[in-house]
């Protein structure tokens, strides 16, 4: 079992700033992946970002510019700087990671940006 704990969510005005973090715990994998999955496009959840061990990222082309991706492998902790927020981005974001085959998410928390 790995456990994902998210941290940063709130609210923020468009154009502003966020910065999410996870803590990952648990039977975690040397090879994992670690991400982020979010409301893109008014859907349920999508991909948004993706980091793997060997620190090659993957973007959803709606974020593209704006997120970056990043990760403390040394304390299993991924993070996501979102800048030039827009309103469609708000919505709950999970923290994802991928360990011995096995794909995890954390329980959320919420990004709300207002006009």
């Amino acid at each position: 079992q790995v456990q994902l704990v998210e941290s940063g969510g709130g609210l923020v005005q468009a154009g502003g700033s966020l910065t999410l973090s996870c803590a990952a715990s648990g039977r975690i994998s040397s090879f994992h992946a670690l991400g982020w999955y979010g409301p893109l496009l008014g859907k349920g959840r999508e991909l948004v970002a993706l980091i793997n061990s060997d620190n090659m990222t993957h973007y959803a082309d709606s974020v593209k510019g704006r997120f970056t991706i990043s990760r403390d492998s040394a304390k299993n902790v991924v993070f996501l700087q979102m800048n030039s927020l827009k309103p469609e981005d708000t919505g709950v974001y999970y923290c994802y990671s991928r360990s011995y085959a096995v794909d995890y998410w954390g329980e959320g928390t919420l990004v709300t940006v207002s006009l």
